[in-house]
């Protein structure tokens, strides 16, 4: 089996990404405040789990629990100077399980603001992102998806780093929500901006993850498909979030998700999976959608999308 995500995609139209992680592992007994990287030291076989449980579920695409691995967040951890052992294990035990699946290292926010907004350089913040690109490259990764971002700046810092310490293809998606003058992150970036500016910068896929539920995720579809040919990727989140009983919950079912999956491939994506709340079951409903609608797909694949490089 090839590890050419591109071979992959033409071969199938669609692939099938994962769902969430955060979520699986509050189920697992994560509890507020504490660091879920380093899990991958700690509890090792947790994280094979929730791989293999996407894997079987139907992932062509499977992450890795290094979303907050970078050197800021887990600063604050108190775990600093495990930043390469950390990302490279997450590689590993993602690759362990992965079977025929690729796996693409997570790179999440750091939670830090660019100068002038914050106390940050650019340069700091790609080294901090390169340290994680070099240990995906150790790990063995087949590719990175930096994710849920919503400062344009640091999504390309994240972009340059991975461009600049490894040949992995990435992809780059940003989290938009709904205000009175349409959909933005919540630094004012619209989809439009972001994928004009990411495709610029030398993203091989762009698209949008969290903060909305599916419904949401086909308008934001349509507009990011609007503005670039890249291939779209696309991980809305099982609803909108609730608080209930103190606790935050998502309570969009499997079956209400994979409603809406043939109008998010009419609008031109190309992978699909879950972020916030989605389960190994919304992957497995997601895949066995899939396969329906794969003419279309390849049309899209034939006649719009285009690929870096």
């Amino acid at each position: 089996m090839t590890r050419d995500w591109k071979k992959r995609l033409f071969s199938r139209g669609i692939l099938v990404l994962d769902g969430a992680w955060g979520t699986e592992m509050i189920k697992r007994g994560l509890v507020p405040g504490e660091c879920p990287e380093l899990w991958n030291l700690d509890r090792p076989d947790d994280i094979r789990a929730i791989a293999r449980a996407y894997r079987e579920a139907g992932a062509d695409i499977i992450l890795t629990n290094t979303f907050g691995g970078n050197y800021f967040k887990l600063k604050k951890a108190g775990v600093s100077s495990k930043v390469r052992e950390i990302n490279r294990k997450g590689v590993e035990l993602s690759k362990e399980i992965a079977e025929d699946s690729l796996v693409f290292a997570s790179i999440g926010p750091t939670g830090e603001f660019l100068k002038p907004l914050g106390m940050t350089a650019e340069d700091e913040m790609i080294s901090c992102f390169s340290e994680q690109v070099k240990a995906f490259v150790e790990g063995g990764a087949d590719g990175v998806i930096v994710e849920t971002m919503t400062d344009l700046n640091e999504a390309k810092c994240a972009l340059k780093a991975v461009r600049e310490n490894s040949n992995l293809s990435v992809a780059v998606s940003m989290t938009f929500n709904k205000g009175e003058r349409g959909y933005a992150t919540m630094m004012g970036v619209t989809p439009r901006k972001a994928v004009v500016e990411l495709e610029k910068t030398g993203a091989d896929i762009v698209g949008a993850n969290c903060g909305s539920g599916i419904e949401n995720m086909v308008e934001i579809a349509c507009i990011i498909r609007s503005a670039t040919t890249l291939p779209l990727w696309i991980k809305p989140n099982a609803g909108s979030p609730q608080l209930e009983e103190g606790k935050t919950v998502y309570r969009e079912t499997p079956e209400e998700m994979a409603r809406l999956i043939p109008d998010l491939i009419k609008a031109g994506i190309s992978m699909i999976g879950g972020c916030c709340g989605t389960t190994p079951e919304h992957i497995r409903l997601i895949a066995k959608e899939v396969p329906s609608y794969i003419d279309i797909a390849k049309k899209y694949l034939e006649t719009v999308i285009k690929f870096s490089g």
